[in-house]
């Protein structure tokens, strides 16, 4: 279960309080991207509460820590958007027992807890595919070539093999690719504002203001799915 920020909140010292450099230097293996406004940004939101010295600077605690690879996780991996798991961490600081909408048992967070790697050779074996499988899949854009591979590139793999099993080829999704290019356009163009701000949070905010508009892309993508499947079974 997430550990929740109240010993942070009621005061409590614990053993070791960290600075926001130390935070940085203990999550930046897993996710590289992470800053001291991305951090300041997720107190902004009130997904986390660092305790305050005498002088303003913020001290987190094992707990606080905890729940920041709690949400950056939920958005990497999950793309969940701040206001959902701010409801369910609200949800659980509350002592309810709630869910997310991404469905299954909600991971627990970790100090070992990092995002597996694969070689090339392992990739294929995880996802039970073949080498020209995947070099399709390269070539179709749909995988990024690369030294190693996330745990990403094997579920999308692993969808492939899934298709290939129906006749569908890489090379039949090219058009994904640039679905996802346009999309991405559609994205860029709604953050002009926030992006041009002058606050150290504007990228962060810009961030999560693109998982939501992407969030809200995917269910209009899968409701005209659904419709055209409609079509299909009437």
């Amino acid at each position: 279960m997430v550990a929740r920020s109240a010993a942070a909140r009621s005061g409590a010292a614990g053993p070791a309080l960290l600075s926001i450099g130390q935070v940085l230097a203990k999550l930046s293996p897993e996710f590289p991207d992470l800053t001291p406004s991305k951090l300041r940004f997720l107190e902004e939101q009130q997904l986390v509460t660092p305790q305050r010295t005498e002088s303003g600077y913020r001290k987190f605690s094992g707990a606080d820590v905890d729940r920041v690879r709690f949400v950056l996780a939920m958005q990497r991996d999950h793309y969940l958007p701040l206001k959902v798991i701010r409801g369910y961490l609200a949800d659980l600081d509350a002592g309810r027992t709630p869910t997310l909408p991404m469905g299954g048992p909600v991971p627990v967070p970790s100090m070992l807890a990092t995002e597996r790697r694969f070689s090339r050779d392992e990739l294929q074996r995880e996802a039970g595919a073949g080498p020209a499988l995947l070099g399709d899949a390269i070539t179709a854009s749909l995988i990024a070539p690369a030294e190693t591979y996330g745990d990403d590139a094997v579920q999308v793999l692993k969808a492939l093999v899934e298709l290939q099993r129906s006749g569908i080829e890489p090379r039949h999704l090219r058009g994904f690719r640039a679905a996802a290019e346009r999309e991405l356009g559609l994205i860029e163009s709604a953050l002009i504002p926030v992006a041009r701000r002058a606050d150290p949070s504007s990228r962060a905010r810009a961030a999560e203001l693109a998982r939501e508009i992407a969030a809200q892309l995917e269910i209009v993508r899968s409701s005209l799915i659904r419709s055209a499947l409609g079509r299909l079974q009437s």
